[in-house]
């Protein structure tokens, strides 16, 4: 059994930090990105099993903002900070929920998102993330059909 509280010590300064952290998201700034990950950082999601160290996350972004994205814009973005007061993951949170519109480079390609990701801080720095979002639906969006292969 865990729980939450809102009684999180350092929660203004650990919402401007991901204010901060997505306004570089939005500006295609890696190098900033980077300034604000722990050393340790984790990041999890959106699909189960997917988890990656700091070091890939900015090999990531670095190729996403190079290759795939024209532009990110959070939209409708929200953030509420709490303090989980027990278990594996005791400690201040961030949780961010928006909608986000991507716009790609290659065919300019409009896609929409609703997503929510969890930022876990400490000592000014994000140490863990959980992302979730909806992969098919953009998938759909950029125009990809999925196909039972029970009805082939």
């Amino acid at each position: 059994m865990i729980s939450c509280s809102t009684n999180n010590n350092n929660a203004q300064e650990n919402t401007v930090l991901i204010e901060k952290y997505i306004k570089s998201v939005e500006n295609l700034d890696y190098k900033t990105m980077e300034s604000m990950l722990d050393e340790n950082y984790i990041g999890h999601g959106p699909s189960v099993g997917n988890s990656i160290g700091k070091a890939q996350t900015l090999k990531n972004w670095k190729n996403n903002i190079e290759t795939l994205y024209e532009s990110i814009h959070y939209s409708k973005s929200r953030n509420i900070a709490v303090a989980v007061d027990s278990g594996k993951n005791k400690g201040e949170w961030v949780s961010n929920w928006a909608e986000l519109k991507n716009v790609y480079k290659k065919d300019k390609k409009e896609v929409v998102i609703w997503a929510n990701t969890m930022y876990k801080i400490d000592h000014g720095k994000i140490i863990k993330s959980f992302t979730f979002y909806n992969e098919a639906d953009v998938l759909e969006q950029l125009g990809y059909i999925f196909i039972n292969p029970n009805n082939l």
